[in-house]
């Protein structure tokens, strides 16, 4: 299996909240070997900018460096993957980087995008999308 985590499933990991226990449980079997995690650049970046902006530059460093410890492939933006991304965002009425999450999604089968962000819900008729539950559940 291959799992795509959003900035939201991250972020729910780095902050203890709802759901971090599943994104814990994803990322012990990506270390492994069982499955693996694959993260879009687009969401690597939301990350970065809002662990800064919450904690400071040296805690956006820290959480950098360790989940970059953790070996996830981090997919580049192509020409290619905005497009059908921005296509994605038109189609199904959901915030554009969210749509980079179901368009790595996209790729196989064997993908599922795992987020709290309840905004891709219109994208489950075509991917397969793992919801972390609601904050206080």
């Amino acid at each position: 299996m291959i799992y795509i985590l959003d900035a939201s499933a991250i972020l729910r990991y780095l902050d203890g909240e709802a759901g971090a226990e599943r994104v814990s449980a994803i990322i012990k079997a990506h270390l492994a070997g069982t499955h693996r995690v694959v993260v879009s650049a687009v969401h690597w970046g939301e990350v970065a900018g809002i662990v800064s902006k919450r904690h400071g530059r040296a805690k956006m460093d820290d959480a950098l460096s360790r989940l970059s410890a953790f070996g996830f492939e981090v997919v580049p933006v192509t020409a290619e993957r905005a497009v059908r991304s921005g296509l994605i965002k038109v189609e199904r009425k959901i915030p554009y980087a969210d749509a980079f999450g179901v368009e790595l999604a996209g790729d196989s089968t064997e993908h599922v995008l795992v987020t709290a962000d309840f905004d891709v819900k219109p994208a489950e008729v075509d991917v397969r999308i793992e919801f972390l539950p609601a904050k206080g559940e």
